[in-house]
């Protein structure tokens, strides 16, 4: 289980980045409006074609709802590895227990020493199947999780595409989508910033 739990925390981040990193193809007729929430004095409303990049490891990073829903996940994993820890601690002291008493002829008949190997054998069977539970449950909130997220920043790229007249949002993950492009063209900073403007006011 503990194996497990470290590689989930470690997918679940990773898997986060690839689920959002395929949001950012977005395809998107010109829009007519420019709301003043999402227009700066001195930026470029849109490249020559209407194509734009985000950096995506950044955005994750920075966006503070991404954040917490990344905390939450990781505090679930914690609390499903630490019952699963008490659990296992103390199904080990009774397997010690039993090779103890095994060797020191502690068992009154060989009926008893029987049943209680029947016990931790069903005990064995239980926390793997508390292990695979656990597991599951953390893969289930993870696509939760992801799906949320994707739909958050899909339905913002809509409306802010159409604002700013974007054609195309493309996604840079650690610069592999794209070679070279102009910073002019990278608006990573002002979704982010609107992002978290917007996440505030809701209340968070």
């Amino acid at each position: 289980m503990a194996e497990n739990m470290k590689k989930i925390s470690v997918i679940v981040n990773v898997v986060l980045l690839v689920a959002v990193a395929a949001l950012y193809v977005v395809v998107l007729s010109n829009g007519r409006t420019h709301s003043e929430e999402e227009k700066k004095p001195g930026m470029r409303e849109t490249s020559d074609h209407g194509i734009v990049y985000i950096n995506t490891d950044s955005l994750i990073i920075n966006y503070e709802f991404a954040r917490k829903l990344s905390e939450d996940l990781l505090r679930r994993e914690e609390s499903s590895r630490t019952d699963f820890n008490s659990r296992a601690r103390v199904f080990q002291e009774d397997m010690m227990e039993f090779q103890r008493k095994l060797q020191n002829n502690g068992f009154l008949s060989l009926e008893r020493a029987q049943s209680e190997e029947r016990r931790l054998r069903q005990k064995e069977v239980e926390l793997q199947e508390l292990n695979t539970r656990l597991s599951n449950e953390l893969m289930r909130q993870q696509d939760m999780m992801n799906q949320q997220l994707r739909d958050t920043i899909t339905n913002f790229l809509s409306e802010f595409s159409e604002k700013r007249s974007y054609r195309m949002v493309i996604s840079n993950t650690m610069g592999d989508n794209i070679l070279y492009a102009e910073p002019v063209y990278d608006i990573t900073k002002d979704v982010v910033e609107i992002l978290n403007k917007r996440y505030r006011a809701a209340g968070n």
